[in-house]
């Protein structure tokens, strides 16, 4: 049985896939959902050395630690920059990369490369007395809510969990020159709920870099739709890939 990573994004931490974890444990599976550093249990380690590469060898070490094979790898938002990352480095151990509603990049480009509006978070991060930390997004009035959560119960538990992004993480650009990365086969699962303005998503080229067409799933819900629609997106994740 694969062993699902989940990874995630700018601000989160670790706490975040608590109502999904279940739902795939419940079908056999092994769970991994750790924070990276500077979130959660991590966030004492929060400085402007972290970036990108600490992120990526976070999950490296943990892969390395536990020994993990056949991974499905789930990243959601800015983790799609780790989980590429990851996959360079270690494709062996990795049976599926799964882009949840996530920045998808090419060998070389950084979060700023892949989601043009993260700019303006830096430059007003650089008026700052701590330019290399970005405070959390504010929460939308409706139906925006945070980060795509509505519900006030949730967006206070939401709410609990979210910490400052290091600038350095959407700086760095990712290292994908490693051609046996391109057998993975790769899901995109996209959030298809009202998207605030100045957020894109690049289109997904009709062939995987494996040659099998293109995966993609949607669901009708907020970008954190692991708290919105976990048994959703759980039924989604368990769909066998071929």
């Amino acid at each position: 049985m694969p062993t699902y990573l989940l990874v995630h994004g700018a601000w989160h931490n670790g706490r975040c896939w608590e109502r999904l974890a279940p739902l795939l444990t419940s079908a056999g599976h092994r769970v991994l959902s750790p924070s990276l550093t500077g979130y959660g249990d991590k966030a004492h380690l929060l400085g402007p050395e972290v970036g990108l590469d600490t992120h990526v060898e976070d999950i490296l070490k943990l892969i390395h630690e536990e020994d993990l094979t056949d991974v499905v790898l789930v990243g959601h938002s800015y983790a799609g920059l780790v989980i590429s990352s990851v996959a360079n480095e270690v494709p062996e151990r990795i049976a599926q990369l799964v882009y949840l509603d996530a920045m998808v990049p090419e060998h070389g480009e950084t979060a700023v490369d892949v989601q043009p509006i993260t700019q303006s978070l830096i430059d007003l991060a650089a008026r700052t007395d701590e330019r290399w930390r970005i405070p959390p997004l504010p929460e939308l009035p409706l139906p925006f809510g945070l980060f795509g959560v509505i519900d006030p119960q949730d967006v206070a538990w939401l709410r609990s969990m979210l910490s400052d992004h290091p600038v350095r993480c959407l700086q760095q650009p990712v290292q994908l020159d490693n051609p046996e990365a391109d057998a993975i086969p790769r899901t995109h699962i996209h959030c298809v709920g009202i998207q605030p303005e100045g957020i894109v998503r690049r289109p997904v080229p009709a062939t995987q870099p494996n040659g099998s067409p293109a995966r993609i799933r949607e669901l009708p819900t907020g970008h954190d739709c692991m708290i919105t629609m976990p048994t959703q997106l759980a039924a989604l994740l368990l769909e066998p890939t071929s």
